[in-house]
């Protein structure tokens, strides 16, 4: 399936924050395993001069998901604290990157980087009509950006051994799978999408 990467082309990274790995305050299983092919997969694009956005939640203290203010989740990504730093040994490239910050508001909550963020504007300026999409969690904000992306109308790919779920319900994760690929997704290995050469 080994695709061939255009100027129509951009890199989407979700979540790939502190909080969310090992030792986080939301850790999602096995998140720090998938960092080498994600670097892979970035220096791709790097190499290309393609544009690289990085999605992270940058959420107030007060932020309405957060269990102690109502929500369902144990407060995590908390504006300017570590937890919300990028992960350890992300590859971050000098050119060509993103940063999308999304849940910003305390009374708005986001699993999509389209929601209240420019990166659907971002991404039309630069003329680009498709997303390899990669990140955390498979079943939250990766399924939601992927759909996101899929009803404003770019194509996607998700790169499946790039990607970690939560899986909160066991099976939550093949069923987010199913569900983009339902949308119109595609999925693929680093190997399939890319070729062995990596």
């Amino acid at each position: 399936m080994k695709l061939e990467i255009t100027k129509r082309d951009a890199l989407v990274v979700v979540d790939m924050q502190k909080d969310f790995m090992p030792g986080g305050t939301l850790p999602v299983p096995g998140a720090d395993a998938i960092v080498p092919t994600i670097n892979q997969t970035i220096e791709r694009f790097e190499k290309l001069s393609l544009p690289i956005f990085f999605t992270r939640d940058w959420h107030p203290k007060t932020h309405i998901s957060f269990k102690e203010n109502g929500g369902v989740w144990p407060a995590h990504c908390v504006q300017h604290t570590k937890g919300a730093q990028f992960c350890d040994g992300l590859h971050i490239p000098a050119d060509n990157k993103f940063i999308i910050s999304k849940g910003v508001s305390e009374d708005f909550d986001a699993y999509s980087g389209f929601q209240g963020t420019l990166l659907e504007n971002l991404l039309h300026e630069r003329g680009v009509t498709r997303l390899f999409i990669c990140g955390i969690a498979t079943d939250y904000c990766v399924k939601h950006t992927l759909l996101g992306a899929e009803n404003l109308g770019f194509r996607t790919l998700l790169i499946e051994d790039a990607v970690k779920g939560v899986d909160l319900h066991p099976g939550d994760s093949d069923a987010a799978m199913h569900e983009m690929m339902q949308k119109g997704a595609i999925l693929g290995t680093f190997e399939e999408i890319f070729g062995q050469d990596r």
